[in-house]
């Protein structure tokens, strides 16, 4: 799946307000983007505008949940919460981050205020945050570009980082590409079966029931982060065991019980459904990477962008000819194949190369058919390697494909395995 990338830095303190800056915890971090109107293009997944101002936006690693550093005047096992954070600083090219003793979640001095990154986003969560992918320094693509995020690249990032070291739990929403989720579960379960990181101390998973008597049993453990938050407001209301706790997460489908799709039973549930209580005892019953977690839904009336009517792997590139025989300019061409049972209106869809060039397209494509494609100039297949891209109408990257100049041969079409 692309995503759009956001060149620009990630803050961690104001130097004019040193004790009311951000609080960077081990999925969240601030970041100023060098354009702020890409960010207000965005998708909003729940119909929540990005809560953005003039000192940035807050941006929520997609896939990972760390242990909480800070959340409604309490936290979770601090060691594995401030791993996960300290991590999350350093793979960003902090260094020397220290934190005021009476505001322990705030920076009081660092080598760098803020430091150089980019990310990658696919929208706006219900909290007006960036639902992205992390990384350390500039990316050579243009501001707001579509880059196509392929497992490598995930595993590059932040998030992958975290998540390969144990230092995260896994969080799957819904937002996050099938491709991804399966990679990413698997990586998550590679750190765990090595017992990396928090995962040592992990309770209230299905490897067995936690023992909690109260908010202060809690802070003092290790479990998967959104149970926790459900957690803190029930001791808040007042009950002091579990045997009301399915009733409860019940009583309020939207902020408590979260709907859930069941991977193994290939149904949709509840949280209700992956949580059980009674007693002192509470436990996640199947592991966090073995559901897809719904986002918020949007306020009644909300106008949410509706996903594209071709996805991303309807329509592929599987062939290119770089290098035909004789002159370039003309004769180079892309081969597309059509995956759906109906034909596709190319009305309005371009081809890119990594040179910025456009090819539009017309006419259609039948269903199940390949379709070559001669490009007219406007795109130029780099003979010493390039990257095309397939876009929809509405500015969607549905497919892109990349090769080296080893492959590039006179006369020979390139194939792209899929």
């Amino acid at each position: 799946m692309t995503y759009t990338l956001l060149r620009g830095n990630f803050v961690i303190r104001y130097a004019d307000l040193p004790r009311q800056g951000p609080e960077p915890d081990g999925d969240t971090v601030k970041f100023l983007p060098d354009s702020p109107a890409l960010v207000e293009a965005l998708p909003r997944r729940s119909g929540h505008p990005p809560k953005i101002n003039r000192r940035g936006v807050s941006v929520r690693l997609e896939a990972i949940d760390a242990l909480e550093t800070h959340f409604e005047e309490t936290h979770q096992q601090l060691a594995g919460a401030d791993a996960a954070r300290d991590e999350l600083l350093r793979l960003l090219g902090f260094t020397n981050v220290r934190y005021w003793d009476d505001l322990p979640n705030k920076v009081r001095s660092a080598d760098q205020d803020s430091i150089r990154g980019h990310v990658l986003t696919n929208g706006v969560d219900a909290n007006g945050r960036l639902i992205g992918f992390a990384y350390a320094g500039d990316h050579p693509g243009a501001d707001g570009a579509s880059v196509f995020l392929d497992p490598p690249l995930a595993d590059a990032s932040v998030n992958g980082t975290l998540l390969a070291g144990g230092l995260v739990y896994p969080a799957f929403y819904a937002t996050l590409p099938a491709e991804l989720r399966t990679h990413l579960a698997e990586v998550s379960q590679a750190a765990r079966r090595k017992a990396a990181g928090i995962w040592p101390g992990s309770t209230a998973d299905p490897n067995g029931a936690a023992t909690v008597t109260g908010l202060a049993d809690a802070e003092l453990l290790v479990m998967w982060p959104k149970l926790f938050r459900r957690l803190v407001p029930y001791f808040a209301a007042g009950f002091t065991d579990f045997d009301g706790f399915d009733a409860w997460l019940r009583a309020d489908p939207v902020n408590r019980d979260d709907e859930v799709f069941l991977l193994g039973k290939l149904e949709r549930g509840n949280l209700h459904d992956v949580v059980k209580g009674a007693g002192q005892q509470i436990q996640l019953t199947v592991w966090p990477e073995d559901f897809i977690i719904a986002p918020d839904p949007a306020p009644p009336g909300t106008v949410v962008k509706p996903p594209p009517l071709v996805a991303a792997g309807d329509l592929l590139i599987v062939a290119a000819l770089p290098d035909p025989a004789g002159a370039d300019r003309g004769h180079e061409t892309v081969t597309l194949l059509n995956l759906t049972a109906t034909p596709i209106d190319l009305e309005g869809w371009t081809l890119s190369d990594a040179a910025g060039g456009r090819n539009p397209l017309t006419g259609s494509i039948d269903g199940g058919a390949a379709l070559r494609v001669t490009l007219d100039g406007g795109v130029r297949l780099d003979n010493d390697g390039d990257t095309i891209v397939l876009v929809d109408p509405k500015g969607i990257s549905i497919d892109q494909v990349t090769y080296q100049a080893d492959r590039v041969k006179p006369g020979r079409t390139i194939t792209f395995a899929r």
